[in-house]
Protein backbone atom coordinates (compact mmCIF):
# COMPACT_ATOMS: atom_id res chain seq x y z
CA UNK A 1 0.00 0.00 0.00
CA UNK A 2 1.15 3.26 -0.92
CA UNK A 3 0.53 6.93 1.59
CA UNK A 4 0.17 9.93 0.44
CA UNK A 5 3.71 10.96 0.58
CA UNK A 6 4.95 8.38 -1.87
CA UNK A 7 2.80 9.39 -4.94
CA UNK A 8 6.25 11.07 -6.69
CA UNK A 9 6.12 12.23 -10.15
CA UNK A 10 6.07 8.62 -12.04
CA UNK A 11 4.37 6.25 -9.62
CA UNK A 12 1.94 4.47 -10.85
CA UNK A 13 -1.60 3.77 -8.31
CA UNK A 14 -4.67 2.11 -8.40
CA UNK A 15 -7.81 5.11 -7.52
CA UNK A 16 -11.34 4.71 -7.65
CA UNK A 17 -10.42 1.68 -9.50
CA UNK A 18 -9.12 3.24 -12.11
CA UNK A 19 -4.87 3.18 -12.84
CA UNK A 20 -3.39 6.75 -12.60
CA UNK A 21 -0.09 7.86 -12.83
CA UNK A 22 1.44 11.02 -11.04
CA UNK A 23 2.78 13.59 -13.49
CA UNK A 24 3.25 16.65 -10.79
CA UNK A 25 3.18 16.33 -6.61
CA UNK A 26 3.52 18.73 -4.42
CA UNK A 27 3.48 18.56 -0.66
CA UNK A 28 1.54 21.66 1.20
CA UNK A 29 1.07 22.14 4.65
CA UNK A 30 -0.75 25.16 5.42
CA UNK A 31 -0.86 26.96 9.31
CA UNK A 32 -3.08 24.93 11.56
CA UNK A 33 -4.01 22.62 8.94
CA UNK A 34 -3.59 19.25 8.21
CA UNK A 35 -0.54 18.86 5.27
CA UNK A 36 -2.30 17.57 2.02
CA UNK A 37 -0.41 16.12 -1.35
CA UNK A 38 -1.36 18.52 -4.44
CA UNK A 39 -1.08 16.25 -7.33
CA UNK A 40 -1.65 16.45 -11.34
CA UNK A 41 -2.41 12.83 -12.56
CA UNK A 42 -3.23 11.02 -15.80
CA UNK A 43 -5.70 8.37 -15.80
CA UNK A 44 -3.44 6.20 -18.08
CA UNK A 45 -6.53 3.86 -19.54
CA UNK A 46 -8.12 7.12 -21.08
CA UNK A 47 -5.65 9.58 -21.22
CA UNK A 48 -7.54 12.32 -19.03
CA UNK A 49 -5.77 14.43 -16.71
CA UNK A 50 -6.41 16.11 -13.48
CA UNK A 51 -5.88 17.64 -10.38
CA UNK A 52 -6.51 15.86 -7.13
CA UNK A 53 -5.39 17.09 -3.39
CA UNK A 54 -5.19 13.85 -1.18
CA UNK A 55 -4.64 13.70 2.47
CA UNK A 56 -2.88 11.69 5.13
CA UNK A 57 -5.41 9.40 5.82
CA UNK A 58 -5.66 8.05 1.62
CA UNK A 59 -4.07 4.75 1.19
CA UNK A 60 -3.19 3.38 -2.64
CA UNK A 61 -2.81 0.13 -4.13
CA UNK A 62 0.37 0.55 -6.18
CA UNK A 63 0.10 -0.84 -10.34
CA UNK A 64 1.89 -3.84 -10.35
CA UNK A 65 3.01 -3.60 -14.48
CA UNK A 66 4.72 -5.25 -17.31
CA UNK A 67 7.30 -3.38 -19.25
CA UNK A 68 7.90 -4.79 -22.60
CA UNK A 69 10.06 -2.90 -25.49
CA UNK A 70 7.96 -1.88 -28.91
CA UNK A 71 8.90 -0.49 -31.45
CA UNK A 72 6.72 2.04 -33.55
CA UNK A 73 5.76 1.47 -37.30
CA UNK A 74 3.06 3.99 -38.59
CA UNK A 75 0.03 5.77 -38.36
CA UNK A 76 -3.11 4.81 -39.46
CA UNK A 77 -6.35 6.57 -39.26
CA UNK A 78 -5.07 7.96 -35.66
CA UNK A 79 -4.32 4.79 -34.88
CA UNK A 80 -0.51 4.22 -33.58
CA UNK A 81 0.92 0.55 -34.81
CA UNK A 82 3.72 -1.21 -32.92
CA UNK A 83 5.10 -4.32 -32.51
CA UNK A 84 6.84 -6.03 -29.90
CA UNK A 85 10.65 -6.17 -30.12
CA UNK A 86 12.31 -9.27 -31.76
CA UNK A 87 8.80 -9.71 -32.70
CA UNK A 88 6.98 -7.96 -35.98
CA UNK A 89 3.91 -10.20 -36.46
CA UNK A 90 2.85 -9.16 -32.92
CA UNK A 91 1.29 -6.10 -33.55
CA UNK A 92 -0.53 -3.81 -31.44
CA UNK A 93 -2.74 -0.42 -32.03
CA UNK A 94 -2.45 2.74 -29.43
CA UNK A 95 -5.00 5.51 -30.33
CA UNK A 96 -4.30 9.34 -30.48
CA UNK A 97 -5.83 10.00 -27.46
CA UNK A 98 -4.10 7.99 -25.31
CA UNK A 99 -0.49 8.92 -26.74
CA UNK A 100 -1.66 12.92 -26.36
CA UNK A 101 0.78 15.20 -27.30
CA UNK A 102 3.70 12.67 -27.23
CA UNK A 103 2.63 11.31 -30.51
CA UNK A 104 3.72 14.32 -32.40
CA UNK A 105 6.96 13.39 -31.72
CA UNK A 106 7.32 9.60 -32.72
CA UNK A 107 9.02 8.72 -35.81
CA UNK A 108 9.40 5.04 -38.02
CA UNK A 109 11.33 2.85 -35.97
CA UNK A 110 11.49 4.43 -32.36
CA UNK A 111 11.78 2.49 -29.69
CA UNK A 112 9.74 2.16 -27.09
CA UNK A 113 8.21 0.80 -23.79
CA UNK A 114 4.89 -0.57 -24.06
CA UNK A 115 3.28 -0.77 -20.56
CA UNK A 116 0.82 -3.89 -19.66
CA UNK A 117 -1.19 -4.54 -16.71
CA UNK A 118 -1.59 -7.82 -16.63
CA UNK A 119 -2.27 -8.58 -20.19
CA UNK A 120 -4.12 -5.07 -20.86
CA UNK A 121 -1.84 -2.43 -22.43
CA UNK A 122 -2.00 0.78 -20.86
CA UNK A 123 0.33 3.05 -22.32
CA UNK A 124 3.29 3.89 -23.82
CA UNK A 125 6.45 5.20 -22.94
CA UNK A 126 8.58 7.52 -25.09
CA UNK A 127 12.40 8.30 -24.91
CA UNK A 128 12.75 11.39 -23.09
CA UNK A 129 15.33 13.14 -25.24
CA UNK A 130 15.18 11.99 -29.02
CA UNK A 131 16.74 14.00 -32.08
CA UNK A 132 15.02 15.33 -35.22
CA UNK A 133 15.54 16.96 -38.38
CA UNK A 134 14.44 20.43 -39.10
CA UNK A 135 12.71 20.65 -42.38
CA UNK A 136 11.38 23.94 -42.20
CA UNK A 137 13.18 27.05 -40.85
CA UNK A 138 12.79 31.25 -41.64
CA UNK A 139 16.26 32.32 -43.02
CA UNK A 140 18.61 33.62 -39.64
CA UNK A 141 19.89 36.82 -39.91
CA UNK A 142 23.60 37.88 -39.35
CA UNK A 143 23.73 38.74 -35.35
CA UNK A 144 21.57 36.34 -34.03
CA UNK A 145 23.19 35.16 -30.97
CA UNK A 146 22.14 32.64 -28.23
CA UNK A 147 20.70 34.36 -26.10
CA UNK A 148 18.32 36.38 -28.69
CA UNK A 149 14.15 35.32 -29.24
CA UNK A 150 12.81 32.47 -30.56
CA UNK A 151 11.58 31.47 -33.89
CA UNK A 152 9.76 28.62 -34.23
CA UNK A 153 10.60 25.65 -37.03
CA UNK A 154 9.08 22.53 -38.64
CA UNK A 155 10.44 19.17 -37.56
CA UNK A 156 10.81 15.72 -39.61
CA UNK A 157 7.17 14.76 -37.79
CA UNK A 158 5.75 18.09 -39.30
CA UNK A 159 5.27 19.01 -35.41
CA UNK A 160 6.46 22.60 -34.75
CA UNK A 161 8.09 24.14 -31.69
CA UNK A 162 10.01 27.33 -30.45
CA UNK A 163 14.28 27.14 -31.28
CA UNK A 164 16.87 29.63 -30.77
CA UNK A 165 17.33 31.70 -33.70
CA UNK A 166 20.67 30.33 -35.13
CA UNK A 167 19.06 26.84 -36.05
CA UNK A 168 18.84 26.79 -39.60
CA UNK A 169 17.00 24.10 -41.84
CA UNK A 170 18.64 20.74 -42.18
CA UNK A 171 20.15 21.07 -38.42
CA UNK A 172 19.69 18.18 -36.12
CA UNK A 173 18.01 19.15 -32.59
CA UNK A 174 17.03 17.60 -29.71
CA UNK A 175 13.56 17.55 -28.08
CA UNK A 176 12.45 16.99 -24.79
CA UNK A 177 9.74 14.43 -25.66
CA UNK A 178 7.98 14.81 -22.03
CA UNK A 179 8.02 19.09 -22.24
CA UNK A 180 7.57 19.01 -26.00
CA UNK A 181 10.72 22.08 -25.85
CA UNK A 182 14.21 22.16 -27.63
CA UNK A 183 17.35 21.37 -25.49
CA UNK A 184 19.87 21.73 -27.75
CA UNK A 185 21.69 21.43 -31.52
CA UNK A 186 22.73 17.85 -31.37
CA UNK A 187 26.23 17.17 -33.56
CA UNK A 188 25.44 16.75 -37.32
Amino acid sequence: MLSYNDLKKGTLFIWDGEPYEVLEYNFVRMQQRRPTAQTKIRNIKTGSISMQSFKQSDTFQEVEIVRKKAMFLYVHRGDYVFHLEGDPKNRFNVSETILGERAKFLKPNTLVEARYLGEELLDVVMPIKMDFKVIEAPPSIKGNTAQGGVKQVKIETGATLNVPLFIEEGDIIRINTELGEYVERANK
